[in-house]
């Protein structure tokens, strides 16, 4: 072989080195750039599934926070805190739609995260998040995605932030816009019970909107709009737990509770507060005359007036029927006066259709100047108002010093000697039951009412297994309520308070099986259980020199409008009409009681019944009386 030959071999193999060198250098390329390409895809994967997660764990806590039945602003706090925080927003927010008095729609901040940007332009034009209102601005994207349903992102930050503070000076707008630091934003349109609710605006450090968080915030819009459904069904059904539906204002539950916590309040901080007593003159006497229907329109209107004279952190309430408590944190006897006065005037200032005008008559009491007793603060207010009732009607009073006997006193003293004297056959644990209720009224200044309430109702369980605690109260009210819708004095009602605690003391002399027993009672049973009032009143009561004047509403207690009644016959006017209240108001509760012999009846089922002996067994006026009382009662 040649030279020439030999190199040229050489030449081919070098050629064929090369291109094998060349060759697998491009597969090394390939593959290499294949790994670079499979690892983005990885990290891509990777991203997808952290906020796939990320979007899970977030509605999994709207959906945790639905369940735990939050208050609506709680709610929506913590789904801004969640957008926020979690999600990586650098701003979030949620906007209520609302109508403003000249007919334009604004939009109400309902909660905001932090942002220094914010905060300066809040302070820049003197206003607060809780205040403000955003103008709404037609043909804007915020109104476009609310009218469309749709989510709208815009790297438009600066007409944002003129659109959001309109009276900003143009130098102003330019240093918030260099703070926000935020290159998008993105708009969420809120919908509840199928009308524009608002929206959700969140901004971010990225340009755009990708189609995962697209898909998030469209998931996560549908959670808050089912989250606001939930929250304000919660608030809807807790509002009308402590609301008095006919007037849309406070009941007497919410009203008891809070004048505990502001007497404790007063208490440790020796401030007084004061207790405005109100009852609406007449009513019985525009719903004979014009129909209960114009009786609610002025109850209403009191109403009205109340919410309209309160401050916001009084408590206007309807305690019953006509009458109403204002509670006056901080206002001594002198403001609660010329708050009373106030109020006064502008009823009596109020025109009404048909009715014409209505007047209240009105009494103050002061926590702490009159008394530092709730009971009896409640008591004094009270007797004020009827003093304003029997001088003439629609006038202020102020409650008198408290005598040194009350009707709380008078019925602590009774039990006090009924135990001393053994004038019933109580065993030893329902004695010393009752001795460390009467030593708690002496020692403590919580409510005397419900502490002798509980000593009755203890009383009654020894002979009736069935007697619910918390019946004596509820009868006591009742009874009382019927007496105010009678106009009867405040003597005669304490008088009658006291009666409902005594009247049925007697039957603790009658054996227990009696009143448990399933089968019909023999004649001797029936004429056994007829001497409970007489046992009460001239064998357990008539030796306690105080209370004679409260023996004859327990005598006659069971006698009936027609004469059939026990233990003496009397009918009609002969029967005291407190004696008639105590009848009427037992036999309702007595019916709505289980018995050995029967189920409880219904309400209606009573009320129906007692109608059905009304000229019977009680007097056909005070039966409409009772029914409207009890309906009215049932309604709060």
């Amino acid at each position: 072989m040649s030279l020439f030959s030999s190199f040229k071999n050489l030449v081919g193999q070098i050629n064929k080195i090369d291109n094998s060198i060349y060759l697998k250098g491009k597969d090394f390329a390939d593959i290499y750039a294949r790994n670079i390409a499979l690892e983005e895809e990885i990290a891509a994967r990777t991203k997808e599934l952290e906020q796939a997660n990320q979007t899970i764990l977030t509605l999994n806590s709207v959906w945790d926070m639905m369940n735990s039945s939050q208050p609506l602003s709680n709610m929506l706090d913590k789904i801004v805190s969640i957008l926020f925080k979690d999600m990586g927003y650098n701003f979030a927010s949620i906007l209520k739609l609302e109508d403003c008095e000249d007919n334009t729609l604004s939009f109400e901040i309902k909660s905001a995260s932090n942002n220094p940007a914010i905060t300066k332009a809040f302070s820049l034009i003197n206003e607060s998040f809780e205040t403000y209102k955003l103008p709404f601005i037609e043909k804007s994207l915020i109104e476009k995605s609310i009218k469309e349903k749709q989510i709208y992102s815009s790297t438009d930050i600066a007409g944002l932030i003129k659109m959001s503070f309109p009276s900003l000076a143009e130098n102003e707008t330019k240093d918030l816009i260099n703070m926000v630091q935020s290159k998008s934003f993105t708009v969420v349109p809120l919908y509840y019970s199928n009308k524009p609710f608002g929206c959700v605006i969140v901004t971010s450090d990225r340009p755009g909107l990708t189609d995962t968080e697209n898909n998030f915030l469209s998931l996560f819009a549908n959670q808050i709009e089912l989250a606001i459904t939930v929250a304000d069904l919660f608030e809807k059904v807790k509002k009308q737990a402590v609301t008095d539906p006919l007037t849309n204002i406070y009941n007497r539950r919410y009203f008891e509770e809070n004048i505990i916590k502001e007497a404790e309040r007063s208490l440790r901080l020796k401030q007084p507060f004061s207790l405005i007593s109100m009852d609406l003159d007449y009513l019985k006497k525009i719903n004979d005359t014009y129909g209960h229907q114009y009786g609610d329109i002025a109850i209403k209107t009191i109403a009205n007036v109340l919410k309209k004279e309160a401050r916001s952190i009084d408590i206007p309430a309807r305690i019953g029927g006509e009458e109403f408590n204002l509670l006056l944190p901080g206002i001594d006897s002198k403001g609660a006066c010329i708050a009373a006065e106030r109020i006064r005037k502008a009823i009596e200032n109020q025109a009404l259709d048909t009715i014409g005008g209505i007047t209240a008559s009105i009494g103050v009491a002061t926590f702490l100047e009159h008394s530092d007793r709730i009971d009896e603060l409640t008591e004094l207010a009270d007797q004020a108002m009827y003093k304003a009732k029997l001088n003439g009607r629609n006038q202020v009073q102020l409650a008198s010093k408290p005598s040194e006997i009350n009707w709380q006193k008078v019925a602590v003293d009774t039990f006090a000697e009924i135990l001393a004297k053994k004038r019933i056959p109580a065993s030893k644990e329902i004695t010393n039951s009752i001795s460390k209720k009467l030593q708690e009224i002496q020692e403590s200044n919580n409510n005397t009412n419900d502490v002798l309430y509980s000593i009755v109702d203890t009383i009654s369980q020894t002979y009736n297994q069935m007697y619910k605690t918390g019946t004596t109260k509820s009868k006591v009210i009742l009874a009382v309520m019927l007496a105010k819708r009678l106009d009867l004095s405040a003597d005669e009602i304490n008088k009658l308070r006291l009666a409902i605690l005594l009247y049925d003391i007697g039957n603790i002399m009658i054996p227990e099986e009696i009143f448990n027993k399933k089968e019909p009672l023999t004649k001797e049973e029936v004429n056994l259980i007829k001497t409970h009032p007489v046992i009460a009143a001239r064998e357990i009561l008539k030796p306690i020199s105080y209370i004679q004047d409260v023996i004859p509403i327990i005598e006659n207690h069971h006698e009936n409008w027609d004469g059939k009644g026990y233990p003496s016959n009397k009918s009609g006017i002969e029967i005291p009409i407190t004696s008639q209240i105590v009848l009427l108001v037992d036999s309702f509760y007595a019916m709505a009681q289980d018995r050995p012999y029967r189920q409880a009846y219904t309400v209606d089922e009573i009320l129906d019944i007692i109608k059905s002996e009304a000229g019977q067994r009680w007097n056909e006026k005070l039966v409409d009386d009772f029914i409207y009382v009890v309906k009215n009662e049932s309604q709060r």
